[in-house]
Parts: C-alpha cells; sequence; structure tokens
C-alpha cells in the first residue's frame, strides 16, 4: 500500500471516530444552554395541545385522608382558551355535589406575572369572595390542589432549566426544572417529567417554600381529542407531608362548544347552575 493511500486511510478513520464523537455530544454543548433546552421542551408540550377554543369536561373528585378514607365530589370543569401566551386562560370550576358545597363556584383569570384573578362564590353565603394573592397556595375546598394549581400552566409562569431524560414506565421523560416567577406562590419550584412521544406532561413534583418536597401529581390514561389534544383522564395528588391524596378522574370532554368571555365573568358566579 502506498504512503498516500496509508494515510488518506488515517484521515478516513479519524473523520468517522470525530463523527460519531460529535452525534453522541448534547446539543447544549453547541452553544445551547440549559435553561434553553428546557424552555424549548416545556413550549413544545404547552403548544401542543393549543388550538381547541374552549372545552368542557365532566370530573368526579376523590378525596383521601391519611386513613384510608374517602369523600366523594362531582364537578363541571370549563375552560376558555387564549390564544396569545402573554395573555392567561380563563375558567370555571362548579360543583355538583354533595349537597352540602352543591352550587359552589371557582372562576379563574389566569395572568402571567401578574397575580391571579380568582373569585369564589359561596351559596350557603349568597356571596363572591375575591381569592388574595397571598392565599393562592392554601388548599382549594379541602382538596390536595391549592388555588394556583388551576391556573398555574401557563408556560411563562415559570423559569426553566433542563436537567435529564430517563425512563417513565414504558416511556421516556424528559426532566425539567421550573421555577414560578409569579409573585406569592407557594412553590419554591417544581420537577415534572414530560414525555417524548405525545409531549405530555406525565409527574410533577412541587417543593414547598422551605424546599422541601410538598406533592407529587401523577397524569394518566391520555386520550387523544381534535387530531393531536391529549387530555389526561386522571390525575392522582398525592401529598407526602400530609400523607393526604386527591384524585381527578375526567369524563367526556367536549370541545369548541361556543363559549365566548361572556360565560367567564365575575357577575354571572351567583346565577350558575
Amino acid at each position: 500500500m502506498s504512503e498516500k493511500k496509508t494515510v488518506l486511510n488515517y484521515i478516513k478513520v479519524i473523520l468517522i471516530i470525530l463523527s460519531t464523537f460529535l452525534l453522541c455530544i448534547p446539543s447544549t454543548s453547541f452553544g445551547e444552554s440549559l435553561e434553553e433546552k428546557g424552555f424549548k421542551i416545556a413550549a413544545r408540550s404547552d403548544r401542543s395541545d393549543t388550538g381547541y377554543g374552549d372545552s368542557k369536561v365532566e370530573m368526579t373528585m376523590i378525596l383521601r385522608n391519611a386513613a384510608g378514607d374517602e369523600t366523594t365530589r362531582s364537578i363541571s370543569f370549563t375552560t376558555l382558551e387564549r390564544e396569545n401566551e402573554d395573555v392567561g386562560d380563563k375558567s370555571l370550576v362548579l360543583f355538583n355535589t354533595p349537597r352540602d358545597i352543591k352550587g359552589t363556584a371557582l372562576l379563574s383569570h389566569a395572568q402571567i406575572l401578574e397575580p391571579d384573578n380568582q373569585w369564589l362564590y359561596l351559596p350557603a353565603l349568597k356571596r363572591v369572595k375575591r381569592i388574595s394573592s397571598s392565599n393562592k397556595s392554601g388548599p382549594f375546598v379541602g382538596s390536595e390542589f391549592a388555588f394556583e394549581d388551576f391556573t398555574a400552566s401557563e408556560l411563562k409562569k415559570f423559569s426553566y432549566k433542563f436537567l435529564r431524560e430517563e425512563p417513565c414506565g414504558k416511556l421516556t421523560c424528559d426532566v425539567l426544572e421550573r421555577v414560578p416567577l409569579y409573585k406569592k406562590s407557594g412553590y419554591s419550584k417544581q420537577i415534572s417529567w414530560i414525555d417524548q412521544s405525545i409531549f405530555q406532561l406525565r409527574k410533577l413534583e412541587f417543593y414547598d417554600r422551605r424546599g422541601q418536597l410538598l406533592k407529587v401529581l401523577e397524569a394518566s390514561d391520555y386520550r387523544e381529542y381534535l387530531d393531536g389534544i391529549w387530555r389526561s383522564h386522571r390525575f392522582a395528588m398525592k401529598n407526602v407531608q400530609t400523607k393526604k391524596q386527591t384524585d381527578l378522574i375526567w369524563e367526556d370532554y367536549q370541545f369548541k362548544t361556543g363559549l365566548n368571555d361572556n360565560a367567564f365573568e365575575k357577575g354571572k358566579l351567583s346565577r350558575i347552575r
């Protein structure tokens, strides 16, 4: 073999090794920060479910105390989507049973960095109560969900950081840290698991203001609607500090039903049935 061919073969081997090495280097090594990668993954997940306009769904809430005793409530949940990511969605939670809280309603106008606007209608008192920004971390009607959990899914409410990817059940998930940017959150940070298949949230850890793990949300039973709109049919929120748990079971999703801003006005809360 000539010296020229030997040199060429040597160069080919070097190029193959170099190419293999470059393919193994994560994209963050080429200028994309962990924060940028985290935001990109979160944005892909958030934007994969846009375009539904509005939605209605029936929900069963099961409250379970540390001893395992259960209480069940039935709820109607409606949402109005805002296409602009700088404007939060609107939502209405209405309790249908049990009788003692029937007609109780929570109206939420999500904001991004400003405090969310939330009003609670209490039929027993026949009054509408505004939820103060300092009380958003409190439990919603005795459940393991806080008031802020009903509006905290907005993309730009958080800063993000990619941590790693790892198996989550039969899937592979991207694991992100997200830190609330809005004022008076009850959480210091959250860790989310987003699957790489349909880009949906599978697990979310909530850390209290002291940095201690407070509760864990697991989302399962995803089903597809409207050619690419995915919705979980079961949430399980476990409080690791109190050992209490609240399950949400979703049924009968409806989309693009014709709802508009008029259905989400504070002045109509007392007339909702």
